[in-house]
């Protein structure tokens, strides 16, 4: 069946009731946003242990029973916003990597534009703030955060050292069995501008160039 129709003009248009299916789902997912949203900003005024979900609904404008209807509690929320942010540009690294021709240089430089401007610079940096503050007193957020996130971060490190490697780009096997030495300077900025920001800012994006300029020298970088 068609949904469209012609106006007197000759211009399409939907037909009947065709919008009307449309826009609800446009609402839910708008809700959904900004409850996450809402969720995001709580967590990072308050800490997760802290939060209410009350002020989640109100913060996102809704009925706390419509919150209930998207989310079952502030776990589900967490979850949500670390699948959609930080394992959503951890999907997009990967594709970046699978479809990469260049030099693991220039790979590396890449990645760490990837991170800064999705992870970084970002909301997802109240996250991992979150995670390294609260992890330990919610276990299962720490599983699922280590599963979604570490786990998944630190094999792409290892994929990447080991395609230097096998094009004989790199020297040495550090980064393939200690993959957390490449990604401790993220963590460094996330907690650093997250207590001295107003006071002494970091600049994120030079410091993963020199930790780049680091870390090629450190595995043994053979400039083709």
């Amino acid at each position: 069946m068609s949904v469209v129709g012609m106006s007197a003009a000759g211009i399409a248009v939907p037909a009947a009731g065709s919008g009307r299916r449309r826009a609800p789902a446009m609402a839910r997912e708008a809700r959904r946003r900004a409850i996450l949203d809402a969720a995001l900003a709580a967590f990072s005024t308050h800490g997760f242990a802290e939060t209410k979900l009350d002020e989640v609904a109100r913060r996102a404008g809704v009925a706390k029973g419509t919150l209930y209807l998207y989310f079952t509690d502030k776990e589900a929320l967490f979850r949500a916003l670390v699948e959609e942010t930080i394992a959503a540009a951890l999907l997009d690294a990967d594709a970046l990597v699978a479809g990469f021709s260049g030099t693991t240089g220039d790979l590396l430089e890449r990645l760490m534009t990837l991170l800064a401007d999705r992870v970084l610079e970002g909301p997802a940096a109240a996250l991992i703030r979150l995670m390294l503050g609260e992890g330990a007193r919610f276990p299962e957020l720490a599983v699922f955060y280590h599963g979604h996130v570490v786990s998944r971060g630190l094999a792409l490190i290892r994929q990447v050292a080991q395609r230097g490697l096998d094009r004989g780009e790199l020297t040495s096997d550090l980064a393939v069995r200690f993959p957390q030495l490449a990604v401790a300077p993220a963590i460094l900025a996330v907690v650093w501008n997250g207590l001295f920001a107003a006071v002494e800012p970091l600049d994120t994006r030079a410091l993963l160039a020199a930790h780049r300029e680091l870390l090629l020298k450190g595995l043994g970088w053979r400039d083709s």
